[in-house]
């Protein structure tokens, strides 16, 4: 039987408020445990949550840039279960009137297809703490620094068929919420989550199948295989004539497989009620233009202006436009080397990615700061070093060894642009070669770029790769003639 994946996510964004959403403890993250922890945050009697503006203003923020509905009167309410990361036995979020409603957010596919996907909701709560299992011999320990952190659950509709459209998703959110400078995304860090709602139906129906959730994954690569383990599993149950239970699972990533945490019935007993604490939040028409009139650029906007502004093809704008740091990184290396866009983007996306790649860093971990890489293509638009030395500097460069200029000043990697000096390597290489010149002249126009190689590589290694390759060719062409 041919079936058809539905997916849909609930992506939980750690809001980057300087404080807690109902106290005033720091959101820092890698504290002491217990050091950022109140007495609003640990649930002590007589205690009362005072709202944190930011993280309304974030979370309208976000809301405004999917060009959802935003209800400018949103309810707080207790989401009562007892879990003992959860002080209060209850964590206040919210449900009927969440902040953000209806919107929606284009993903583009490794193909270019664009496809929408729905936002049901964005809604705010605050997170649970942490629990601990790792050296404490049996026992569990619990952290409440992130208890009280502020948090935008982002539920989508089920709109995703794939776990290819799943991750353009989540990564068109992560781009937007650092873009928004509302979150730093870290998702290593826990400041991005997401939870995979997946069900399976026979291509051609309507009636959507029964769905599990596995909650809490925190990487690209581990939603991507999470999506297509549970789809394989989900598939093989159903075709050997098993029934697919509701229930809530966990991706382990050392097995590379789902498993199940517990059973999840239709009915969801968490009896919300409005929080008798706090008042219904009420914003007006000026606060929400105001935010929406103040939205600073966004990915497909800067997409667009970097295909107009620096002539970049598509792909390449894509590439650069994925993250806010890695744009802003790219627009610094153009501003600090005077060179062409096209070069910049180049070196970043295959010599600089293509590093960091391999050393397993990111962007914001870069050894280079790009006004280093800046400096370097400064001196190839300059003619102070070609492309082929250029990558000998850029390696010394990511083992820490100084800037371009100290590099080439060290290593005497300075290029030969004295004419006499090269016409003096030119003439001779054609002499040292004449069986190699009348097969040059012998050819036809069209075998000769191939063949002039030749002399090209031995005119480089003669001078230590230090030759002007434009001069090189020039004077190649005009003696070989």
């Amino acid at each position: 039987m041919a079936w058809e994946t539905v997916i849909g996510l609930e992506i939980h964004v750690q809001l980057s408020t300087q404080s807690k959403i109902f106290s005033g403890s720091a959101t820092t993250f890698g504290a002491d445990p217990n050091t950022q922890a109140s007495l609003v945050d640990l649930g002590m009697p007589g205690v009362l949550p005072v709202l944190n503006e930011d993280a309304i203003k974030k979370a309208i923020t976000f809301g405004v840039a999917i060009d959802a509905k935003i209800n400018q009167k949103s309810v707080f309410a207790r989401k009562n279960y007892f879990y003992p990361d959860l002080p209060k036995g209850y964590q206040i979020s919210q449900l009927d009137l969440p902040i953000v409603d209806v919107g929606h957010l284009d993903i583009t596919l490794e193909d270019g297809t664009v496809k929408r996907v729905g936002v049901t909701r964005a809604h705010l709560e605050e997170d649970a703490g942490k629990s601990l299992h790792e050296d404490y011999h049996g026992m569990t320990g619990i952290d409440l620094n992130r208890a009280g952190t502020p948090l935008l659950e982002i539920v989508s509709e089920p709109d995703m068929r794939s776990a290819e459209e799943a991750i353009a998703y989540v990564k068109s959110v992560h781009a937007l919420i650092q873009y928004l400078d509302i979150s730093d995304g870290n998702m290593a860090e826990g400041s991005m989550r997401c939870d995979i709602n997946i069900s399976m139906r026979p291509k051609g129906q309507e009636e959507y199948g029964t769905r599990t959730e596995t909650k809490n994954v925190n990487s690209f690569r581990f939603i991507e295989k999470a999506i297509r383990g549970e789809v394989i599993r989900q598939i093989d149950e159903l075709e050997a004539g098993n029934r697919i239970r509701q229930e809530t699972r966990l991706y382990d990533s050392a097995k590379d497989e789902t498993r199940p945490m517990r059973s999840k019935e239709e009915a969801n007993d968490y009896r919300y009620f409005p929080d008798p604490d706090l008042l219904p939040v009420i914003t007006t028409d000026e606060y929400i233009q105001n935010l929406r009139d103040n939205l600073p650029e966004l990915p497909d906007q800067k997409i667009e202006r970097f295909q107009k502004e620096h002539e970049l093809k598509e792909y390449d704008a894509r590439v650069l436009a994925a993250s806010k740091q890695l744009a802003d990184y790219f627009e610094t290396v153009v501003t600090t080397s005077s060179a062409k866009a096209k070069l910049a983007a180049n070196w970043v996306t295959s010599e600089l990615l293509g590093a960091l790649n391999k050393a397993g860093k990111g962007i914001k971990d870069s050894p280079v700061s790009a006004e280093q890489l800046g400096g370097l293509l400064k001196r190839i638009a300059d003619n102070t070093i070609s492309g082929k030395i250029a990558k000998t500097v850029f390696e010394a460069m990511l083992n820490g060894e100084g800037s371009a200029d100290d590099i080439i000043k060290a290593k005497d990697l300075k290029q030969e642009t004295d004419t006499g000096a090269i016409e003096a390597l030119v003439d001779e290489v054609i002499a040292n070669n004449p069986a190699q010149v009348e097969q040059f002249l012998a050819a036809e126009k069209d075998k000769r770029k191939k063949l002039i190689g030749f002399f090209v590589g031995q005119i480089m290694k003669a001078s230590k790769g230090k030759a002007n390759p434009q001069q090189v060719n020039q004077l190649l062409g005009q003696k070989l003639k």
